[in-house]
This record gives C-alpha cells, sequence and structure tokens, in this order.
C-alpha cells in the first residue's frame, strides 16, 4: 500500500485482511443462494440423482446433513441407551424414528443414532422404548459432547 500513498498502522494491517475476507464470504453466499446461481444447482443436483451408484451415496449424505442443520432436523431427541446389561453400558445417541412399521418392525422398538467421538460418523441400531432414556439436554450440547469425546462441559 506504500506504492498508493497509503500508510497502514501495524496493528490495523492484518484486520484489514480479515474483514476482507469476511466480506468475500459473504459477498459469495449472497451470490451462491440468488436466483442466478440456482438453475445451476437444480442442474447438477438432477444429474447427479439419476446416476445409480452416485445417486444412493449422494442422496444419504444430504438427507445426514439435512439432519443435523436442514430443515428437517432428526437429532432432536438425545437419548441414553442400554446397550449391554452384564456390565450395565449405556451409549449416548438420537431417536431417529419411532414408527418402524414400514420396515415390519414391532411397535416397541425406535431407530437410534450412536455418533462416534471425534467423528461425525455412527451406527444406527434399534432398540426396545424400554432400554432408552431421555436426556435433559439440548441436542447440539449432547452432540458436541459425544464428539469432543466427553472432555466437553453440557451447559
Amino acid at each position: 500500500m506504500h506504492s498508493l500513498g497509503i500508510h497502514i498502522h501495524p496493528l490495523v494491517d492484518p484486520f484489514i485482511g480479515f474483514f476482507a475476507v469476511i466480506v468475500l464470504v459473504i459477498v459469495m453466499g449472497m451470490v451462491g443462494s440468488s436466483l442466478f446461481l440456482q438453475p445451476f444447482f437444480k442442474i447438477i443436483n438432477y444429474n447427479i440423482e439419476r446416476a445409480p451408484l452416485i445417486k444412493t451415496i449422494y442422496s444419504s449424505v444430504k438427507d445426514l446433513l439435512s439432519a443435523f442443520v436442514g430443515k428437517k432436523k432428526r437429532f432432536n431427541k438425545p437419548v441414553l441407551v442400554l446397550t449391554s446389561r452384564n456390565p450395565d453400558v449405556q451409549k449416548f445417541g438420537f431417536v431417529t424414528n419411532e414408527d418402524l412399521e414400514e420396515l415390519n418392525i414391532h411397535k416397541e422398538k425406535v431407530a437410534v443414532y450412536l455418533p462416534y467421538s471425534y467423528a461425525f460418523s455412527g451406527m444406527l441400531i434399534l432398540v426396545d422404548k424400554e432400554n432408552i432414556t431421555p436426556v435433559n439436554a439440548s441436542s447440539a450440547e449432547v452432540m458436541k459432547f459425544i464428539i469432543s469425546g466427553g472432555v466437553t462441559d453440557i451447559d
């Protein structure tokens, strides 16, 4: 900036770059969500949905991400699940489906997603309703607790 005849204090200089990045991200978000690019994203989405193997993987990942942050948040019922009786072992999880009739599974069972620590993966188990205990905490706090391996505090 010295070539332009502008002198910036050394303590202010790093903040200029930081704010420039923030403004750039906001502008890119506005452009990306505008009507200008939506037809482009629809075409890409349509073509991915038609590819046989890619469709399965893409739709599964898309559903998983929308369960965390989308309009259809599915991880909103945190529970403790009794996974073993001898010795008693419980795991944190989230009830994702309470009606499994479509799969011809008894009404006493529910689907529970058990996330792994230090990962965004996990496993789905079917468990009797009597083996789950609701947790009195927000889903976000429980997920943070699970992913951190239990080292974070729950507010």
